[in-house]
């Protein structure tokens, strides 16, 4: 099934600074060859379920390594079965109503 993901994983205690931590699970969202998108507060990513949780969990993994204790993360989901629809015809859908 795919799935599309708005992930934001927060590392605690570790400092205000984040930015290690954020490139790495870029590495993983990448390595994983999943289609992705960084954003302000976190990562769009879409792909099927179990390849996109496996990497979710790997990003936890790699933070922890990195010296994280501890890691708060938020998830959304979307699934549909209707049609195929990816993230960039989402925006696309919704752009294209702007100028009407």
């Amino acid at each position: 099934m795919k799935v599309h993901v708005d992930l934001c994983v927060i590392p605690l205690g570790v400092g205000v600074s984040l930015g290690e931590y954020i490139v790495e699970c870029q590495r993983v969202l990448r390595e994983a060859g999943l289609s992705h998108q960084l954003h302000a507060y976190g990562t769009n990513i879409e792909g099927e379920w179990d390849e996109v949780m496996a990497a979710i969990k790997q990003c936890h993994e790699r933070v922890h390594a990195l010296g994280a204790p501890r890691i708060t993360t938020t998830l959304k989901l979307g699934t549909r079965t209707d049609r195929a629809q990816s993230l960039q015809d989402k925006i696309d859908s919704v752009e294209s109503k702007l100028d009407q």
